[in-house]
C-alpha cells in the first residue's frame, strides 16, 4: 500500500451502479468512504456492502458518501445492488486504474497459486481531498462500525 495519511487522493472517474459515475470531483469539498472488494455477490464482499448500507444513515449524518469499487464488469454490479438493495455506488475499476493507483492492485496466493487481486482495503477521504484513514487487508466483521466511529472523530 503506497497511499499515506495526508497524501491527496488520487482522481478517479468510473461507471457505478443505477447508472451513475463515481468520480473525485463529485465529492470536491466532501469527506467519503472509499473501499475496494474483490468480487460482487461473494460471501466476505456481501458481508461488508450490507453492513455498509446499515450504517449509511449514520454517516449520512455526519455528510458521508460510500462508495465501493471492484473490476467487476457493471452487470454483475447491478445485480449484486439490486439483489441486496445497496443504495451507495458500487463502481467498476475493469482496467483496475484506481486500484493501482489507490495500491490496492496487489500479488495474492491461494492453494500455493500466485496471481493479482483486489485486496480489501478502505480509505477515508476528508473534504480536502486527503487521506485521513488507512485500512489495509480489511477484516470485514465490525469494519463498517470501526469507518463510522473514525468519520465521526473526523468531526
Amino acid at each position: 500500500m503506497t497511499l499515506a495519511i495526508g497524501d491527496q487522493a488520487p482522481d478517479f472517474a468510473m461507471p457505478a451502479s443505477g447508472g451513475r459515475t463515481a468520480s473525485l470531483a463529485d465529492f470536491k469539498g466532501k469527506p467519503f468512504v472509499l473501499y475496494f472488494y474483490p468480487k460482487a455477490d461473494t460471501p466476505g464482499c456481501t458481508k461488508e456492502a450490507c453492513a455498509f448500507q446499515e450504517a449509511l444513515p449514520q454517516l449520512g449524518k455526519l455528510g458521508v458518501a460510500v462508495i465501493g469499487v471492484s473490476k467487476d464488469k457493471m452487470k454483475p454490479i447491478e445485480k449484486f445492488a439490486e439483489k441486496y438493495g445497496l443504495t451507495f455506488p458500487l463502481a467498476s475499476d475493469e482496467q483496475t486504474k484506481v486500484a493501482e493507483a489507490y495500491g490496492v492492485w496487489a500479488e495474492k496466493s491461494m492453494y500455493g497459486k500466485t496471481y493479482m487481486g483486489m485486496e480489501r482495503a478502505t480509505f477515508l477521504v476528508d473534504k480536502q481531498g486527503k487521506i485521513a484513514r488507512v485500512w489495509p487487508k480489511v477484516k470485514v466483521d465490525g469494519h463498517a462500525v470501526e469507518v463510522a466511529a473514525a468519520v465521526a472523530a473526523l468531526g
